[in-house]
């Protein structure tokens, strides 16, 4: 199963104890389902456990026949589409009626009204995800996004989403073939929205994603780092000791100054040293600092003695 499953299957398993948040998670599916209308109440998704929740809730609450059915396909691999339907007007007509609507409307928005207290805001919003919604593995991206077919319904959306102040979030909407997508980018309103809605052990699984991939992120910028530093040490001690022979072949190590001709033949005998641990090596430490500048000097000295000879 895919990670927006897993978040679904824990969605469906929540408790419905309260019948104003059965109404408000039901009438979120709807409303955001493939037709709700006079006409026709159809919801199609490729989770299972959404469809059976969808049947009991509709049923409970307004008693109203529902027909669910599975369609096959011949590729192999695609998941199966499982469809909720109402076959008969008359329980159409009461389902709009029972969630605020005539069956008439020119274009769907949400009715404010199913929203009474702040849980069934919750349940709307848990409903809504389960018709449309998805998220991305974190291991991918942080991306969670809700596919509206209308521009005024994915605009109330968003502004719902975005009037819950506590979960901080920043929902923006795009068009994507023929459809309103309304997404959410960013790790930590994400993981609001899932404890908001219900998803508490995703949003868990979530964090603990993000953690690893920052702490693995951290490590690979520390190795990073100091293999670069690697490099540039082994290429300044590749330089240094190209002078220090260069000096040896032309004029000796003798002819250094007496401060230079100790850090010299060190250097010599250890390439690998970093300039912390020559300093130390000395009959007489010095700081990493001091080490630099003396070797710069050496430096000086065979570009100077060269020129000489």
């Amino acid at each position: 199963m895919s990670f927006a499953a897993d978040v679904k299957s824990e969605l469906c398993r929540q408790a419905r104890v309260r019948d104003c948040c059965a109404k408000a998670e039901c009438c979120g599916i709807l409303l955001f389902a493939k037709q709700f209308s006079a006409r026709g109440v159809v919801f199609s998704t490729e989770h299972r456990e959404t469809a059976r929740l969808l049947s009991e809730l509709l049923t409970a609450q307004t008693q109203a026949v529902t027909e669910i059915s599975a369609k096959m396909t011949r590729r192999r691999g695609h998941p199966v589409t499982t469809a909720v339907t109402v076959p008969y007007e008359e329980d159409r007509q009461r389902i709009l009626q029972f969630f605020g609507y005539t069956g008439k409307e020119v274009t769907m928005h949400i009715n404010r009204a199913v929203l009474q207290k702040e849980c069934c805001t919750a349940a709307f919003l848990r409903g809504v995800f389960l018709s449309c919604g998805t998220v991305t593995n974190p291991e991918k991206e942080y991306h969670l996004e809700f596919v509206v077919p209308y521009m005024n319904l994915a605009k109330d959306l968003q502004q719902l989403l975005a009037g819950r102040e506590e979960l901080a979030l920043q929902p923006a909407v795009t068009n994507r073939k023929g459809n309103f997508i309304v997404y959410i980018k960013g790790s930590e309103g994400i993981e609001n929205l899932l404890t908001y809605m219900g998803a508490v052990n995703a949003a868990m699984a979530f964090m603990q994603v993000k953690m690893l991939k920052e702490v693995r992120n951290q490590i690979n910028r520390k190795t990073n780092f100091e293999t670069a530093n690697i490099d540039k040490t082994v290429s300044a001690s590749a330089k240094q000791i190209e002078a220090i022979e260069a000096i040896m072949r032309s004029v000796g190590l003798h002819q250094l100054p007496a401060d230079l001709q100790e850090l010299a033949a060190l250097r010599y005998e250890n390439p690998e040293m970093s300039l912390r641990e020559l300093g130390e090596k000395l009959s007489e430490p010095i700081s990493r600092s001091g080490v630099n500048h003396r070797l710069r000097r050496i430096l000086e000295f065979a570009e100077s003695a060269g020129k000489k000879g």
